[in-house]
């Protein structure tokens, strides 16, 4: 016959298991939390960029400038490739990059983006014997460890130059849902990260 004694231990032990239940599975949700938050360190340029950049057939639509892209996804977070050709250019030796009708590719590695590009400011630094250029479109593909490949297509069908409309040797185009990048303007604003060349003035 079971005392009120051994009752009260067996309630005991019952709840202190309870608690110890209770206290294991915080710190595992802790754990998984403090892992699914962790970023940077060893993985921080081990995303693969991939740039398409279409320029026009339009007459004396090529150029001889340097040209630099941003990219950035919904969240502002950016990356600046300054001088595209020298970071990734993948048209092999003695190719002239950016002629009339030319699809030229450029690929490398960098900071990886937490979200799709949807945000894309394309440069020239106006330098060169032919300073203006026509740009079709831009379309980039990014991948890296344990993510999936996203694809972004950028439509810019504007020159680039000082000489002709719009006169400017930038465009920005902005995919964006409204609300997230809302005053980003300039992305060398909110501190976008250079890929190891210096930055064109």
């Amino acid at each position: 016959m079971l005392t009120s004694r051994t009752m009260a231990t067996g309630a005991t032990k019952s709840a202190a298991l309870l608690i110890l239940f209770f206290i294991s599975s915080l710190l595992a949700c802790a754990a998984s939390d403090l892992r699914l938050s962790k970023v940077g360190g060893k993985d921080d340029e081990n995303c693969v960029y991939t740039f398409y950049i279409r320029t026009g057939t339009v007459w004396k639509g090529g150029t001889d400038s340097k040209i630099s892209v941003a990219i950035a996804g919904s969240d502002s977070v950016s990356i600046e490739i300054t001088n595209i050709e020298d970071w990734g250019g993948l048209m092999g030796e003695g190719y002239n990059y950016f002629e009339r009708g030319n699809l030229d590719i450029f690929a490398g590695r960098g900071p990886c983006l937490s979200s799709p590009p949807c945000w894309l400011n394309l440069t020239s630094d106006g330098s060169g014997e032919h300073h203006g250029w026509y740009c079709n479109y831009v379309e980039v593909t990014t991948t890296g460890p344990h993510s999936g490949c996203f694809q972004s297509q950028f439509t810019i069908e504007q020159w680039l130059a000082t000489d002709t409309s719009p006169y400017k040797l930038y465009a920005t185009r902005d995919y964006c849902p409204p609300v997230e990048l809302a005053g980003v303007g300039n992305l060398r604003d909110v501190g976008a990260v250079q890929l190891g060349i210096p930055q064109i003035e």
